[in-house]
């Protein structure tokens, strides 16, 4: 027998009262009254927030050991590179046999693959990032209404080793220290959503009167510049902008989320952990503390995009006490002619999947209304190369996790057939709620969403 529980409460519904001789609120938490007799939605009729994210490994994958080849769309077979995966193949689409075609322009290595996926474009020099990437578009139609319109993050120790950007010299700096993310997520700044006390801090007040009326000036201040300075000067107001949509944030008390725990501080090992950076091991023990963090910022709300870096683009992982990196055994290791690939670069690749396995895991651990984290979650996860021994840009491995709120089938592979590798992000802003029709330049130019995958 099921019972029908009468719902006419509003998430916002609120207790109001008076301390200290200042009137509070006191947010209510997510009751079963906020939700749709299906756990799907809020009761006022506001969906679940879907949240978007990406996740970067470096060196791809081994041709022919780490997922089966298909002619057609079907399930996904993961071979021994990618075991790890198997117990999270129901909530990932493999994409397969899409293209980067170059048009031309050189092969920049471990540079064009990830360029082209992510920006629609290929660059024309080394360094070079000639277009945003989607997840800053997705951010800009979807990040309002939290602290951080992105979080990124890097379990290599490098700030600067990120895979998103506005363009060549705007690159986002990533977090590379989980006592830092921890710091800048659950620090003073903090409002825990769950608590029934809330006091607006002064000093945000302050802080953010402060930024209006720098932004009251700022149309008179524009037209006295050139065009060049007038660009600068607007990334440099956007960026303020969205702090002070932050600050305002800060002045009001948070929606309850039934799924946010704020996590215990990591340990300040920072001295130790930037000795052994590019080790595995600290890679590893990091990558599996930023991703904590992460999941329990968007938990809360405190985000809904980020970009998390398993290891970079030339992979400079190594093991401990030992001086070839992961990429510097791709292309000097010799093949074992009896399993056909380099055995310790094929060991690394296997580590990678590992971690993507437990990245995975740690967004579907997490109950959120009638399902998980991860089912109202679209993750990217992409490399720069299909074959890093050689820099192919073809087949360069794609997988997406999570069901966007129920907007996506998962558990397939789909064949690309040589199709431009843009379609997989065009369809990821498609699905994110963007009103674009095309998005890539030149042969990467592409209006096809993948239909295969879509509800």
């Amino acid at each position: 027998m099921s019972i029908l529980i009468k719902r006419e409460k509003s998430r916002r519904s609120v207790l109001r009262g008076m301390l200290d001789g200042a009137a509070v609120t006191v947010a209510l938490p997510l009751l079963d009254c906020f939700l749709d007799d299906h756990g799907e939605a809020l009761a006022d009729g506001s969906p679940i927030p879907t949240r978007f994210g990406s996740w970067y490994w470096g060196m791809g994958h081994t041709p022919g050991h780490a997922v089966k080849t298909r002619t057609d769309v079907g399930e996904i077979e993961f071979l021994e590179e990618c075991k790890a995966l198997i117990p999270y193949r129901q909530h990932i689409n493999y994409f397969g046999g899409f293209n980067t075609p170059l048009d031309g322009r050189s092969n920049y290595p471990h540079e064009s693959g990830w360029i082209g996926s992510r920006t629609g474009t290929v660059p024309s020099r080394s360094g070079e990032v000639p277009a945003p990437t989607f997840d800053l578009m997705i951010a800009d139609a979807i990040g309002g209404g939290t602290r951080f319109r992105t979080i990124d993050a890097t379990s290599m120790g490098n700030p600067k080793e990120t895979y998103s950007a506005r363009g060549t010299f705007s690159r986002a700096d990533a977090e590379a220290s989980p006592v830092a993310l921890y710091a800048r997520i659950f620090g003073p700044d903090f409002a825990d959503p769950n608590k029934g006390e809330f006091r607006p801090d002064a000093k945000t007040m302050v802080r953010k009167s402060v930024l209006s009326s720098i932004n009251r000036e700022s149309d008179k201040l524009m037209k006295s510049l050139g065009q060049m300075d007038q660009h600068r000067l607007d990334e440099y107001f956007t960026s303020v902008r969205q702090l002070e949509n932050q600050l305002t944030l800060q002045l009001t008390k948070p929606p309850p989320a039934e799924s946010c725990r704020v996590p215990p501080a990591p340990p300040n090992n920072a001295i130790e952990r930037a000795a052994f950076a590019v080790e595995i091991d600290t890679v590893q023990a990091t990558h599996r503390l930023m991703t904590q963090l992460i999941v329990m910022a968007l938990a809360c709300n405190q985000t809904k995009v980020f970009n998390l870096v398993y290891s970079d683009n030339f992979s400079r992982v190594r093991r401990a006490g030992e001086t070839y990196t992961h990429h510097v055994l791709t292309h000097e290791e010799q093949a074992d002619p009896k399993l056909g690939y380099q055995p310790t670069a094929f060991w690394f690749n296997c580590r990678s999947m590992d971690a993507c396995a437990e990245f995975i895991g740690a967004f579907a651990n997490v109950r959120e209304g009638a399902g998980t984290l991860l089912d109202n979650m679209l993750i990217f996860a992409g490399s720069e190369t299909s074959f890093a021994r050689i820099h192919s840009v073809d087949n360069i491995p794609v997988m997406t996790f999570g069901k966007a709120g129920g907007r996506i089938k998962t558990g397939l592979h789909v064949v690309g057939n040589g199709d431009p590798v843009t379609r997989v992000g065009f369809t990821a802003m498609r699905v994110m709620g963007m009103p674009i029709d095309e998005w890539g330049q030149k042969s990467l130019r592409t209006t096809k969403p993948i239909g295969e995958i879509l509800v």
